[in-house]
């Protein structure tokens, strides 16, 4: 019996998910080791390509987490980057792909424990999904 471990990237914002990070982590928190961070300044500078081609790259899953839409230091990036995320799910349900492998998550930058948590909770949804079918 194989026991699938999936592979997972998160593009997290750099103000308040990696502030929430590094709570995490001073509190000795870690992220799942199938779990692949990529910081960016904003994730409404995030664009669909990226998170398709994590996907194409063999990716299960691709999440994004990023401010609450009241602490945004760019007013509307969590707000661009859900419709992004929406564009993206609309993609792999016309590809015959479950939109669940995307998801988006806002975090104060206090919240260590719901960054590992929300890492936790995707590593499982993907689990029960099974392997990437574009693999």
């Amino acid at each position: 019996m194989t026991t699938f471990e999936p592979q997972i990237v998160a593009f997290t914002c750099s103000n308040c998910a990696s502030a929430a990070a590094q709570v995490a982590d001073d509190m000795g928190l870690q992220l799942p080791a199938n779990i692949r961070a990529v910081q960016i300044p904003c994730t409404g500078r995030l664009d669909t390509l990226h998170m398709l081609k994590a996907i194409e790259h063999g990716a299960d899953g691709v999440y994004v987490a990023g401010c609450q839409e009241d602490s945004c230091q760019y007013r509307q990036g969590i707000e661009k980057a859900r419709k992004k995320v929406n564009l993206v799910k609309e993609m792999l349900e016309q590809l015959g792909v479950e939109p669940e492998r995307v998801e988006i998550f806002q975090l104060s930058a206090g919240k260590g424990q719901a960054f590992v948590e929300v890492a936790r909770q995707m590593t499982e949804k993907i689990k029960e999904l099974g392997p990437s079918p574009l693999r």
